[in-house]
């Protein structure tokens, strides 16, 4: 299969534009110019049918259609797909799985956010990975050192999957939920497990990451900004050790600290007397 699959987009080629702009500051008005991400419009096609559209950074294209058709339980590993083809100057990517038959669910478009799925997921992760708050704040360090679209562009997200020691796998998109997908996919074709390890973020944690992070079996998901109070509720009930504003050598856990060795109450979330 994995001849079968087209080449990841490693290079930064078209990911990021150059354009001009009027830049402001106390020495008045400049014309400057200034790279952005660039973003496209692909169209994923299954069996030769259309199946969705979604609004991604046109790089590790492969591996994003790899993990949105297993995180939609379309293919239940790397072994299902016979044929993956990227052709990035038609903006499609054409999936042909070893089940012909296949019916699939309605197609729909997918904005940056990628919040609208075709499923709701809710499995429970049970894992026995511990991390200390000085390794997660770590791991956050290298997850920055490793935002090479951003410190070029900005405009982006970038996530990490980490074994609590190094990061093993680094996406980036200009949308959130891509990331993840994205991570996902390439350790489908890489043949690497997900299940008890560590997901690092740089953006907002909403009900639907926890989705994905469940779907993973991740027991952690740290990120520099905020989670949405329905991401606490579901990080407390999937069993996920929820970690946000993790940066400037402090961060706050919303849910199951006992995996940060912190005394927890009956609802699986910090005590507020700290006892």
């Amino acid at each position: 299969m994995q001849d079968a699959i087209g080449r990841s987009g490693q290079d930064m080629k078209g990911v990021a534009a150059k354009v001009a702009c009027e830049r402001y500051s106390d020495e008045g008005w400049v014309r400057t110019s200034v790279y952005v991400p660039s973003e496209m419009e692909l169209k994923i096609y299954v069996n030769r049918q259309e199946l969705v559209t979604i609004l991604c950074t046109p790089i590790k294209l492969n591996y994003l259609v790899l993990g949105f058709l297993y995180r939609e339980e379309i293919i239940s590993g790397i072994n299902d797909v016979e044929m993956l083809q990227v052709y990035e100057d038609d903006s499609l990517a054409d999936v042909k799985l070893n089940n012909s038959a296949y019916q699939l669910p309605t197609l729909r478009t997918l904005g940056c956010s990628g919040g609208t799925v075709f499923k709701t997921y809710g499995q429970k992760v049970n894992s026995d990975l511990v991390a200390t708050p000085a390794e997660v704040l770590s791991l956050m360090e290298q997850l920055l050192e490793k935002m090479e679209l951003y410190r070029l562009s900005g405009g982006v997200h970038t996530s990490a999957l980490s074994d609590t020691r190094k990061l093993l796998v680094v996406a980036e998109d200009i949308g959130r939920h891509n990331t993840l997908d994205k991570i996902q996919g390439e350790c489908l074709a890489r043949g690497l497990q997900t299940r008890d390890l560590l997901l690092l973020t740089t953006g907002r944690i909403s009900s639907e990451m926890l989705y994905k992070a469940a779907k993973m079996q991740v027991p952690f998901i740290v990120s520099r900004h905020s989670p949405t109070k329905n991401a606490i509720s579901l990080a407390c009930d999937l069993g996920i050790t929820l970690v946000g504003h993790a940066r400037g050598g402090s961060l706050l856990v919303y849910s199951h600290p006992e995996r940060l060795s912190r005394p927890i109450n009956n609802a699986g979330v910090p005590s507020e007397t700290g006892q």
